[in-house]
């Protein structure tokens, strides 16, 4: 499946909100997408889209030289199909670019796809935030990337296709 995978935009936010609320049971207000867009200098974001359709997205702040991913999300109809996977290496490399040397992450203690994913990178349980989830107080799961390396980030099922603004950074 070819898609692309390119910068969030302001106009993206509404189909945003909505993959997150058909993904996540403490969807993020449509404000902090838009905070995340205009106002906070940490905060990258980028969407997967195929078809003009909005697939997937994610958002990961840089904090001195770590990467936390705050969020992301694959459509319904589209999980299991790599998108997750190629965002969050997407995300990772431009974090490196920026400086970024360690990723870190917290991940619904029942979200073991997410989990499984996310130990592919090389991220390993670093602990527990006790009943963080304030929906159903599940707990979560700390995960923590110590080395953040470019050559672990690239799979088998080749690079994103990157949008002619990022084609031309490079």
């Amino acid at each position: 499946m070819k898609f692309t995978i390119r910068k969030m935009t302001m106009d993206d936010v509404p189909a945003v909100v909505d993959l997150d609320q058909k993904s996540f049971s403490l969807p993020w207000p449509e404000r902090s997408f838009r905070f995340e867009l205009t106002d906070n200098p940490a905060s990258r974001c980028w969407v997967a889209e195929l078809d003009g359709k909005l697939i997937g997205m994610v958002v990961v702040w840089l904090i001195v030289d770590e990467a936390h991913v705050a969020t992301l999300a694959t459509h319904p109809d589209f999980r299991r199909q790599g998108i997750g996977k190629r965002l969050l290496a997407h995300a990772l490399l431009r974090m490196i670019e920026d400086g970024a040397r360690t990723s870190f992450l917290e991940v619904r203690e029942s979200n073991i796809a997410a989990q499984e994913m996310y130990r592919k990178f090389g991220y390993e349980e670093a602990g527990r935030r006790r009943r963080y989830y304030k929906d159903n107080d599940e707990d979560a799961i700390l995960m923590n990337l110590d080395s953040l390396k470019a050559e672990r980030l690239l799979f088998d099922d080749g690079p994103s296709i990157l949008d002619k603004e990022e084609q031309n950074e490079r």
